[in-house]
């Protein structure tokens, strides 16, 4: 089958990441005897410089890794919480009956670097200095601008230039975006890393000690007290129209500390696939894989009318039970192993027949009371009206519509050790640029509800349910494969329609990432205005039109998008003394690389 680029095969080690910047970044460390939590910890802080409008220093990320020297698949959750000032009153005070996608009222406590740091220091082998050292040259000396910097940057133009001030002298000059091809710099993140490596090597003490001292430097030191300062000090415009001041604190920073848990997991087949927990969506994939046991896939077609039925009204009962249970599983009861049982899902196969379901159809578990909104639908209107400051998702368009995206990357090394992660949030236009420290903070908290019913509702100190998620699979019990995308509420379909196509249509990863993809709408978007399109699904140019008039036989609303408009996957796996990757080509900035 032809592919857009080779599947890399090699025998020391890849790294597939959504930036050729960052998989260079990663491989570099792998080069120089770094294993691949090394060149994670790297690859996620080059990813914070070259795609600043889908992550930053200010965001979060949820990894998934398997230690060949623990034996088992492990998540680290770098989700902050929201602040101890995170009361439903409160927001309900300011007259918001949604918590907004923009601005410092939607942020949680960056998460991001205390992932970095707890797994740099539990299972990386080299010093802060070393894995930082590539991002800070790439802030401080610069790099080429991708097109879709551009464009984020010229649909908030007029936001930054005559609101968010602080971002416009960090990204316009003479009121333009960087242009697509030239060098750019961000010099003030590079001082502010700067900072934190001379502050860490100033403690003294071995690589753990300065690890130590770096984690108390951000949430205990200089970078906490500037974000406190920022949001006690500025009114900052947001999706409501109105300049609010945000609420997180110096003691939130401090008070909250990166942790790590067992992923969830299911067996499927000869695999055991791991999924973030339900704090994000990712057992989503889970819950899909689940009810597709009653079926034989070996012989359907990839891109046939059958399969792809299949796929939308399994995954459509997935998605409903995601707003129903999905929440914070420190602080909220989530009946996984109900979700995932053989007699749950047996009675959710009962529901899907031959045409498509129209309505949200969320499961029941006994004892269990949880609220859906099943009239989202309504506010799909709602976006146009504040298109202006309608940025909650990563990536946005001039039609004031937004698509999900965000960064992956995948890496295996030459040991067998494999690292899934998904960096996101503190994107360039999710929040004003905090003038000194060169970012932003995460808009997060706009996947809270502001309805007491909910699993998923706002309190203090709690974890929004995010999109983000990263998966991974053991084959025969035996460390396998870690896989992921970008996409907001796509993150789950699109890793499953790589994972059944690579576990039931016979294809390579390269092959899996390239066939042709949709997504479903039949859901509750996670991004402000938090609006649904029932019944709705995007299709690539490329499914035979035979699929999709078939497909609108049977009931489904389908558009027909772009040719390669659906997915920004990327995978790594190992077999028999072979490391493979793959990227997807869509977007053109992703690239897998290795030897």
């Amino acid at each position: 089958m032809f592919t857009t680029r080779p599947e890399i095969l090699g025998t020391f080690g890849v790294v597939a990441s959504t930036h050729w910047l960052a998989s260079a970044t990663g491989m570099a460390i792998l080069e120089k005897g770094g294993n691949a939590f090394d060149a994670g910890v790297a690859t996620g802080f080059a990813l914070q410089v070259v795609e600043p409008h889908l992550n930053g220093p200010g965001g979060e990320v949820p990894i998934l890794l398997y230690d060949r020297k623990v034996g088992a698949m492990e998540v680290i959750c770098g989700q902050g919480v929201s602040p101890a000032a995170a009361t439903m009153d409160y927001y309900r005070s300011l007259g918001f009956d949604l918590v907004p996608g923009t601005g410092l009222l939607a942020a949680t406590v960056p998460g991001a670097f205390d992932a970095w740091m707890l797994m740099l220091r539990d299972h990386g082998t080299m010093t802060l200095e070393e894995v930082l050292t590539p991002a800070i040259a790439m802030a401080e000396n610069g790099y080429p601008v991708v097109p879709n910097i551009t464009k984020t940057v010229d649909t908030v133009r007029e936001l930054f230039a005559t609101e968010w001030t602080t971002s416009a002298a960090l990204y316009l000059k003479d009121g333009k975006a960087p242009q697509p091809g030239s060098i750019f710099r961000n010099v003030k993140m590079a001082e502010m890393y700067k900072r934190v490596l001379a502050e860490a090597k100033a403690a003294g003490g071995d690589r753990v000690k300065q690890i130590e001292a770096a984690r108390a430097t951000w949430y205990k030191g200089f970078v906490a007290e500037a974000i406190e300062k920022f949001c006690a000090s500025t009114a900052a415009i947001d999706d409501s129209g109105r300049r609010n001041k945000g609420i997180l604190t110096a003691e939130d920073m401090a008070s909250w500390q990166a942790n790590k848990e067992k992923p969830t997991t299911i067996d499927y087949g000869r695999y055991t696939v791991g999924v973030i927990p339900p704090w994000s969506q990712g057992p989503v994939l889970a819950q899909q894989l689940a009810l597709l046991k009653g079926y034989d896939l070996d012989k359907t077609d990839p891109t046939g009318p059958d399969f792809l039925h299949l796929f939308i009204e399994t995954m459509k009962l997935a998605m409903a039970d995601r707003e129903a249970f999905y929440a914070d599983s420190a602080q909220v009861e989530v009946p996984m192993e109900a979700l995932l049982s053989e007699p749950y899902n047996a009675e959710r196969r009962k529901l899907i027949g031959d045409t498509a379901s129209k309505e949200p159809l969320p499961g029941s578990v006994p004892g269990l009371t949880r609220w859906m909104d099943t009239e989202a639908h309504k506010r799909l209107g709602r976006a146009p009206e504040y298109a202006k400051f309608s940025i909650g998702e990563p990536t946005v368009r001039r039609d004031g519509n937004t698509a999900g995206d965000t960064c992956h990357f995948d890496i295996i090394d030459r040991w067998g050790n494999m690292v899934s992660a998904t960096p996101s949030g503190g994107w360039l236009q999710s929040s004003p640029t905090i003038p000194e420290l060169g970012f932003c903070l995460t808009n997060r908290m706009q996947m809270f509800w502001l309805n007491e019913q909910s699993a998923a509702a706002l309190a203090p100190k709690r974890r929004p349910r995010t999109t983000l998620t990263a998966n991974m699979a053991l084959r025969d019990g035996e460390p396998y494969m870690a896989f992921g995308t970008p996409g907001g509420d796509q993150q789950p379909q699109w890793s499953a329609l790589l994972f059944l196509h690579h576990a039931h249509h016979g294809m390579n990863l390269q092959e899996s990432i390239d066939c042709p993809a949709l997504h479903v709408d039949h859901l509750v978007n996670s991004f402000w205005p938090r609006a649904a399109k029932w019944n709705h699904v995007q299709v690539e140019g490329r499914i035979p039109a035979a699929t999709v008039e078939e497909l609108r036989r049977r009931g489904h609303e389908v558009t027909v998008g772009g040719d390669w408009s659906e997915g920004r996957l990327t995978a790594a796996a190992q077999t028999d003394g072979l490391v493979k990757a793959a990227a997807n080509p869509r977007g053109m900035q992703g690239y897998a690389v290795g030897r």
